[in-house]
Parts: structure tokens; C-alpha cells; sequence
């Protein structure tokens, strides 16, 4: 018995099980990075709109929302360091490889964007009554820039290894040194990918504010406010949802010129064609090498590709004698069913957000809040409907990338690290994955804490200045 574990033990690839546990922790971790983009724009428009009114219903449900964003936001931050350590644990020939260039933007991440956003969450959650009102207004809105440069600088870092610019290879040292940072900062890639993935966090806040406020109007609680939120949730699923798909177009171009072999998987296009149609449902040979049957739309993959009706789009079969001519033998096709479903998941699960939401602005019409409980269950299991999509893309880019760590630099299993083990990094696996798993509990029930508790109603005697005081 202990000869077949220690066999087993022995057989564990270093290379699949790193490549595990970097895509549970990027996951897990990138649950809540949309929330916290999303939801500090969301609390920050609250807090102006109470500024503007005087309302002491937005000063409630700033309140509220801010509670939700801190939450998030506290437990992303933890989770993001366990991304940093990995870089340094299982994949060291990569950090050695690109980390001149890599390390840039996530240095102006952690001492630029993170020390800017941290500071002026602190002066938001400390200075409601140390602050005049106009000051502190600022403050959550300085905490929103600073979120959205994080946002870019890290999407910045991952757009070099879909898209590698700026750099030259130092053959004496056999790695690649940064040349231009500007080139990499303004990567067409990163410039697609920011306003994709900013207006796919509206979608992901905005429903979870949806799903709050139902909870609520469900039970015919906090009416006024609540039926205020819902509607500022519905909206903002339903314009970041168009912002998203305007964006995701900007995207598809992008990756058609940078890594078509990734839109050729997204499309399971086996063959180059001229002009391309667009697959609804494509079944492939168990080897991935040809379709059997599909179901398309005419000329629409040609527009998506190239804005034009009878553009040439190149196929799977044809890149792969490209690559092998120019890289040498190997298969340099991506997981075709992974990319394929996910791509359509991830598209299908955003129009339905964008349903849901155009759906309850007109259920809810002229302030109608008396609606069957069903309805209200729909708007609260709709909330993670977004992440899930977002989710679904993140899969989609990193495995459409497949066999490269860097497109066209480095293949994935040259960098994991040359010194580990099977048994290290399982062992390191199961740690990381039981600490997430506690910290997903606590998360959950602090954020189903506050989303339960509502908004905090004042006592007679007090005042809107007193009711504003830190959390």
C-alpha cells in the first residue's frame, strides 16, 4: 500500500499540479476584484447623490454599500498575495525569463496605485466625522481612481504575455529586458482588455446591489431605499453589460491581430475561410483536428474578426503548420472544447445579466414594488450570474494561450521552477486551497451579514452628522 502512494507521489507533474493551483488561487482571487471596481463607483455616486440632496436615504445606502466594498476589498487583498508568492515558488524560470518587464507594472501596482487607493481608503473610513463633507466625497472618488489604476496596470502585466511588446532578448543572459514602458503600458491588448473588464465589474456590482435590494423589497423592507438601489443596480448591469459587449468587439480585433489562434479556438474554425461564419454549436473529432457538424451563422465570425462581411479568418489547422514551421515541432493548439464552451458560456451568461436587468427596469416601472416572490428570488440567485461570465472569460484568455506562457516566448512548461517537486506542490495546493476555503466562509458570512442587516436606521436622537460616523 505505502509502495503504490509513494509511486503516485512520485508521478505527480510539477508543471500540471503548478498550473492547478495558479488557476484556483487567480480564480478564487478574481472573484472579488470586479466587486471592488464595480462597488466603489457604485458607493461613490450614493455618497455624491446624499452630498447633492441631502437625502438621508443615499447617506444610508452609502452606508451600506461601503460596508460590502471594505469587506471585498480586505479579503481580496489577502488572497492577491498568495498570486505574488507563486511567481517565486513554482514558476521561477519565468520570473528569471520576463521579470525585468513583468515586474514593472506590478511594481507600479503595489507602490503607486495599492498605496494610493489604501491611503484614501483610510481617510474614507476615518473621516466621516473628521472631514468636511465635500472633502470626504473626495476621498471615495480619489479611492475609485486609484482602483481603476491597480485594474490597469495589473491587466498592463498579463496583456504582455498575451501580447509581449517593449522588450529585447539578452542571449547572453537568455531573458527578456524592458526597452519601452510605454509600449507595454499602451499594449493594444491591455488597452482593449481595461474598459472590457472595468464595465464587466459594473455588471458584477450592479447585480449584486440588485440582489441585495430584493432581498429586502421581498420582504417589503426599507422600501424607499431599497427600491432606490435596485433601480441604480438594474441600471448599471444594463449599461455595463452594452459597455461590455462595445468592448468585447475592440477585444476580438485585438486578439484576431495579436493571437488569432485563440480566436480560431474560440470559433472552432478548423480550416481558414473566407468568408467565415460564425458557430452556434460545433462538434469536433475526439483529437480536435476537424469538425464533424456545426451550426453557424453566415459571414458573421468574417464581421466580428474584421468589420467586414467576407473577411478572411485564419483556422486552426492552417497556424498550426505556421507555428511548427516557425517554433519548431509541437501542438500549439489550445484545449478547443474548454476555449470553445467557455468563449459561448461567458457571452451567453452576459446577455442573460442584461435580460434580467432590462426585465426588472420594467417590472419595476413607476415604482412598483409589489411583485411576486419568484421575481424577487430570480434578481437575488441572479447576482453571481455576471462573476460567473467574467470567470468564464479569464478561463477563456489564459487557456486560449495554451501552450504559451508568453505568446510566442516561452511555453508553458518552461517556466515552472526547475527545483520543485510533485509532493511540494501538492502539499502547497491543499494548504492554499483549505485557507481559501475558510476565508470563502468568512467572507460570505460577514457579506450576507451586512447584505441581511440592510440599511442602519438612526435613533430619534440622532443627527445625519452622527449617523455618518466610521463603521
Amino acid at each position: 500500500m505505502h509502495a503504490a502512494i509513494s509511486a503516485v507521489l512520485t508521478e505527480l507533474s510539477p508543471l500540471d499540479l503548478s498550473r492547478w493551483q495558479f488557476g484556483i488561487t487567480t480564480v478564487y482571487h478574481f472573484l472579488f476584484v470586479p466587486l471592488t471596481i464595480g462597488m466603489v463607483f457604485l458607493v461613490a455616486i450614493l455618497q455624491t447623490a446624499w452630498y447633492r440632496t441631502q437625502n438621508e436615504k443615499f447617506l444610508k445606502l452609502t452606508k451600506l454599500f461601503g460596508k460590502i466594498f471594505l469587506i471585498n476589498f480586505a479579503i481580496g487583498v489577502v488572497t492577491g498575495i498568495v498570486q505574488e508568492f507563486q511567481f517565486g515558488m513554482n514558476w521561477s524560470d519565468y520570473s528569471r525569463f520576463v521579470g525585468d518587464i513583468f515586474g514593472a507594472p506590478l511594481a507600479m501596482e503595489g507602490l503607486l496605485a495599492f498605496f494610493f487607493e489604501a491611503t484614501f481608503i483610510g481617510l474614507w473610513i476615518f473621516g466621516w466625522d473628521r472631514l468636511s463633507k465635500g472633502l470626504h466625497l473626495a476621498t471615495i472618488w480619489m479611492t475609485a481612481l486609484g482602483v481603476v489604476l491597480s485594474a490597469y496596470f495589473i491587466l498592463a502585466a498579463n496583456s504582455f504575455m498575451q501580447n509581449p511588446v517593449g522588450f529585447e532578448i539578452n542571449e547572453a543572459k537568455n531573458r527578456a529586458e524592458l526597452v519601452d514602458i510605454g509600449a507595454v503600458l499602451t499594449n493594444i491588448v491591455a488597452l482593449n482588455q481595461f474598459p472590457h473588464t472595468i464595465t464587466a465589474s459594473f455588471m458584477f456590482a450592479g447585480a449584486v446591489m440588485v440582489g441585495i435590494s430584493a432581498y429586502h423589497l421581498k420582504r417589503n423592507q426599507q422600501v424607499a431605499a431599497m427600491g432606490t438601489s435596485l433601480k441604480l443596480g438594474l441600471w448599471t448591469v444594463i449599461v455595463g453589460g452594452l459597455g461590455t459587449v462595445l468592448s468585447g468587439d475592440g477585444l476580438g480585433l485585438a486578439m484576431v491581430q495579436t493571437q488569432p489562434m485563440k480566436m480560431a479556438a474560440a470559433e472552432a474554425l478548423y480550416n481558414t475561410a473566407a468568408p467565415a461564419s460564425f458557430s452556434i454549436f460545433t462538434w469536433g473529432t475526439p483529437d480536435g483536428k476537424s469538425e464533424l457538424f456545426s451550426v453557424r451563422i453566415p459571414n458573421l465570425l468574417s464581421f466580428l474578426s474584421t468589420h467586414t462581411l467576407d473577411g478572411k479568418v485564419e483556422g486552426l489547422n492552417d497556424l498550426q503548420a505556421q507555428y511548427v514551421a516557425a517554433y519548431g515541432p509541437g501542438d500549439y493548439m489550445p484545449v478547443i472544447w474548454i476555449t470553445y464552451w467557455a468563449f459561448r458560456w461567458m457571452i451567453g451568461l452576459g446577455m442573460l445579466s442584461i435580460l434580467i436587468a432590462a426585465v426588472g427596469l420594467v417590472l419595476t416601472r413607476k415604482n412598483n414594488f409589489a411583485l411576486p416572490k419568484w421575481a424577487w428570488n430570480i434578481a437575488i440567485w441572479a447576482s453571481p450570474i455576471p462573476v460567473l461570465a467574467i470567470s468564464l472569460g479569464w478561463l477563456f484568455t489564459e487557456m486560449g494561450r495554451q501552450p504559451w506562457l508568453v505568446f510566442k516566448l516561452m511555453k508553458t512548461s518552461a517556466g515552472v521552477s526547475p527545483g520543485i517537486n510533485g509532493v511540494d506542490v501538492l502539499i502547497s495546493l491543499i494548504a492554499f486551497t483549505l485557507v481559501y476555503a475558510v476565508l470563502a466562509v468568512i467572507e460570505m458570512r460577514l457579506l450576507l451579514a451586512a447584505a441581511q442587516a440592510g440599511i442602519e436606521e438612526p435613533k430619534k436622537t440622532e443627527s445625519a452628522d452622527h449617523l455618518a460616523v466610521a463603521y
